[in-house]
């Protein structure tokens, strides 16, 4: 059971949905959802467009009751900014706020936002606990180990955090100055959830890309959560492969190409019905790049689903998919979805 202030998931081992800017919006949302996903965010909403008013990312809080519960992430560098976001964040009812202090990304990170606030610890307390001031709803926080390999400062800010009144911690097993390259080390995560100090519910997070992987993070760090990104990409059905090998002991069997290519026909039409055809499309391709992986000589026809801009020919190319595939069965190794270092 995961317990996030008022927020109850009641599951031996709840499985989330990372944040990530031009992946989770309700269209993904929608598909995680219906493979079984128990908690979901927002894209990035930065706080100094919040404040400004810009449409594009009063949009990306957006929620439906359908997909609940979800938390809108929130990022920026200016502590008075933040406050006044999550003020006006809470009138649309979302289930938490989780604060971003783990995007590496350089245009946000160099500002001082994202990772770049593990730079200043001081300010980065200071910032949530006036967050959590300025809110009813659950505070989160979401971090990486540090901004480098000489700074791993994420102990010692796990305790100070917690004395904010922060409701959870997600930790991403890597530096910023890693990105996404390497392997996420979980060592300090499993640290931070063993601390006898810490009572605050500890979310991990980085390289979990199979039910396996997911088990033996529960099993040899404890955690009270794992949170799923990357590894989504093309794949939303993970969280029904994970759950059910976490809940049953027994690994599904791979899904059959029909229903890929039903999903991935659903997340497409869904992708255009939230972002109009040309980016719903764009946004497609990166999860058409792992969407069929296994099938043989694919290449061709993986080149067409990533540079086809028209709807209807790429729901022609999914059913041509099918039907030149149909009498073929993937075996576990095609369906593993390794994730890209």
């Amino acid at each position: 059971m995961l317990t996030i202030g008022n927020l109850v998931i009641d599951e031996d081992y709840p499985v989330l949905l990372a944040p990530m800017e031009d992946v989770t919006d309700p269209s993904f949302r929608y598909l995680c959802k219906k493979f079984g996903v128990d908690l979901m965010y927002t894209e990035f909403v930065a706080s100094e467009a919040l404040i400004r008013n810009i449409d594009k990312t009063i949009r990306k809080m957006t929620l439906f009751d359908a997909e609940r519960p979800v938390g809108i992430q929130l990022y920026g560098h200016n502590i008075d900014a933040m406050v006044e976001s999550a003020k006006f964040i809470t009138q649309y009812k979302p289930d938490l706020i989780d604060l971003n202090f783990g995007c590496p990304v350089k245009k946000i990170a160099t500002r001082g936002a994202g990772s770049g606030m593990m730079r200043d610890p001081d300010k980065l307390i200071k910032m949530t606990a006036e967050v959590v001031k300025a809110t009813n709803l659950p505070v989160t926080v979401k971090t990486r180990l540090g901004w480098d390999e000489n700074s791993k400062n994420i102990v010692e800010i796990a305790e100070r955090l917690q004395d904010t009144g922060i409701k959870a911690l997600t930790i991403h097993g890597r530096t910023r100055a890693q990105m996404y390259k390497g392997t996420a080390d979980w060592t300090l995560i499993g640290e931070i959830k063993n601390n006898p100090r810490i009572y605050t519910p500890i979310i991990g997070n980085g390289d979990i890309d199979s039910p396996q992987k997911a088990k033996e993070m529960f099993d040899r760090y404890g955690v009270d959560a794992i949170m799923i990104g990357r590894a989504t990409y093309g794949r939303p059905w993970i969280f029904r492969e994970v759950k059910h090998f976490l809940n049953t002991g027994e690994l599904l069997p791979p899904m059959a190409l029909k229903e890929k290519v039903e999903t991935a026909k659903l997340q497409l039409l869904k992708s255009i019905e939230w972002k109009g055809e040309k980016r719903g499309v764009y946004e497609m391709r990166r999860h058409f790049t792992t969407y069929f992986k296994g099938l043989p000589n694919f290449k061709p026809l993986r080149m067409q689903l990533v540079t086809t801009d028209e709807p209807y020919e790429l729901i022609a190319l999914l059913d041509s998919i099918y039907e030149k595939y149909r009498n073929f069965e993937f075996k576990p190794t095609d369906y593993e979805n390794p994730i890209a270092k």
